[in-house]
C-alpha cells in the first residue's frame, strides 16, 4: 500500500523524478557522520573549509516544525561550449548540473510547494550535503568514483532537497551504499589521471581530484603535478564518468551548446571582465552558467589553447 507522502508526491514522479522521503530528525545524524569524517582526517581540510562550510544542521526560521525532508533527483544533460582557435574547433564539455544549477533547484522547489500548497503543506529549502543525504535516504547509491547514481539515470542527475511539514509516513532512512557493480569493477579508478580514486578506501582523495582544483579561483593556478593533457571539460571532469557502465548510454545526451568565435575565445583567455564582454559573448556564457566561472576562464582554457604561464 502507497504511504500518504508517496500518495501526495506522485505528480513529481510523473514528471520523471525520482523521490524519497525521510524524517526530518535525521539531519542531527548527517552532521555528526560529516564531523567524524573531517575529524578522522577522511576530508581534507581544504576541501571541507571549501565545500562544506555554507552546510547548516538546523530548521530554517520559515519552517522550524518541519517534519520531513523531501530528496528530488532530476535527470540532467551534460551541455556544452565549442571554442576556437587559431583556425581550430573544440567542442568541450559540462558535466550535469553545471548549467542552470540554481534555476532547476528553484524550479524543482517550486514544483513541490505547488504539490504540496493544495493539501496545506510548505516547503523550505535546505543547506544540507545533498549527496550523502540522497544516499542516506535510498535515493541514489554512490558510484566508485563517489558521484551518485540513480536507477534509470546513471549519474546524469541533479538533487535537490526540501524541508516540509508533510508527516513522513515512510522513513526511507538507511546506509548509503556503493552500486553493487562497483564491487567487481576498477574502471573509473584507472581512468582517473590523478590517482583521486584510491583502491585502499572508499571516499575520494578529492584534493586530488580535477574537479577540486579548475573549480578554485582563476588566480591560483593548477599544481605542478597537474598534466595539461589531463584536462578534459571547460569546468568539472569527465574521465570517470566516461569510463564507467552505467553512464555510457547517457554520454551522447546533451543539451544547451553553444559556440565561440576565435575573437570571443581570445577574450575569455585574457581574461576581459564581464562588463567589457560584447552583449553576445555575455548571452552565450548566461546560457551556460559560465558566467560564474569568468574569473577561472584563463586557466581553464589556457591548458587548451595557449601554454599555461
Amino acid at each position: 500500500m502507497a504511504s500518504h507522502d508517496d500518495d501526495i508526491l506522485r505528480p513529481l514522479r510523473e514528471r520523471g523524478y525520482r523521490v524519497s522521503v525521510i524524517s526530518a530528525n535525521h539531519i542531527s545524524e548527517l552532521q555528526r557522520e560529516i564531523e567524524a569524517r573531517r575529524d578522522s582526517g577522511e576530508l581534507d581540510p581544504e576541501f571541507h573549509a571549501l565545500r562544506l562550510a555554507w552546510v547548516r544542521f538546523q530548521f530554517p526560521e520559515s519552517l522550524p516544525n518541519a517534519k520531513s525532508i523531501i530528496v528530488v533527483a532530476v535527470p540532467r544533460p551534460q551541455t556544452q561550449a565549442t571554442f576556437n582557435w587559431n583556425g581550430r574547433r573544440r567542442p568541450l564539455s559540462l558535466p550535469p548540473t553545471y548549467t542552470s544549477y540554481d534555476k532547476i533547484a528553484q524550479q524543482v522547489t517550486d514544483q513541490i510547494a505547488a504539490v504540496l500548497e493544495p493539501s496545506g503543506y510548505h516547503v523550505a529549502k535546505t543547506e544540507l550535503p545533498l549527496k550523502l543525504l540522497a544516499a542516506r535516504s535510498g535515493l541514489v547509491q554512490y558510484g566508485r568514483n563517489n558521484i551518485t547514481y540513480a536507477p534509470g539515470l546513471g549519474s546524469f542527475l541533479q538533487l535537490v532537497a526540501v524541508y516540509s511539514d508533510v508527516p513522513c509516513t515512510d522513513d526511507k532512512w538507511q546506509g548509503a551504499t556503493m552500486m553493487a557493480a562497483c564491487e567487481s569493477c576498477n574502471l573509473c579508478r584507472k581512468a582517473c589521471p590523478t590517482g583521486a580514486i584510491p583502491s585502499g578506501r572508499f571516499l575520494l582523495h578529492a584534493e586530488r581530484c580535477i574537479v577540486f582544483h579548475n573549480e578554485k579561483p582563476g588566480n591560483i593556478p593548477f599544481p605542478a603535478w597537474m598534466k595539461p593533457s589531463w584536462h578534459n571539460c571547460v569546468v568539472g571532469c569527465f574521465h570517470c564518468q566516461r569510463a564507467c557502465p552505467p553512464d555510457r548510454r547517457f554520454m551522447r545526451w546533451t543539451g544547451e551548446r553553444e559556440e565561440f568565435s576565435e575573437q570571443e575565445t581570445a577574450l575569455l583567455l585574457d581574461g576581459v571582465p564581464a562588463d567589457k564582454l560584447p552583449a553576445e559573448t555575455l548571452g552565450k556564457l548566461e546560457r551556460l552558467s559560465l558566467l560564474d566561472y569568468l574569473d577561472q576562464m584563463p586557466r581553464n582554457l589556457g591548458v587548451f589553447f595557449r601554454k599555461q604561464k
